[in-house]
């Protein structure tokens, strides 16, 4: 279960966190829970995301982020980078049922067929194939206590 959580500060900061696991019917359909729903708003986008998921961000946050991108220097990796993530980004909102309807070019790009996994990752949700979220689960799993050690030194409790 995919969970969000109201942080501290001013009205509207939250994160995302949990897993949900679900299935994408055959017209490229997902249902999203309606506590996620709720967080989302009622305009949000979805784009590629890195290591071959879907990042999926609340319109607020998708304008921060867009309003940063637009400082980066004007180099090849960044106008990379920039071609990569905003030519895939699609603006959605629900249907009735609470679903988004996925694109074909954003399906292909995750390899999404059926199953799916929809994990929370602080401002955002990313959508993963059950078969790749498994994956990076256990190719990564033996290395995460290094990974934590490296990233938080003895700064942060995990």
């Amino acid at each position: 279960m995919v969970y969000s959580v109201k942080m501290w500060g001013k009205v509207g900061d939250f994160m995302f966190m949990g897993e949900y696991h679900h299935t994408i019917d055959d017209k490229g359909r997902l249902t999203i829970p309606s506590k996620i729903r709720y967080e989302l708003g009622e305009n949000f986008v979805v784009t590629r995301g890195l290591d071959g998921c879907l990042f999926v961000y609340p319109k607020n946050v998708w304008n921060e982020i867009v309003t940063q991108y637009q400082q980066l220097p004007n180099v090849k990796e960044a106008r990379n980078f920039m071609r990569f993530f905003l030519s895939g980004a699609v603006n959605q909102d629900f249907d009735k049922q609470g679903r988004i309807n996925i694109s074909s070019p954003l399906m292909k790009y995750a390899d999404l067929k059926k199953d799916c996994v929809v994990i929370g990752v602080g401002n955002r949700l990313e959508i993963w194939s059950a078969e790749r979220w498994n994956t990076f689960i256990v190719e990564n799993e033996d290395s995460l206590s290094d990974i934590a050690d490296d990233l938080f030194a003895s700064s942060l409790n995990v």
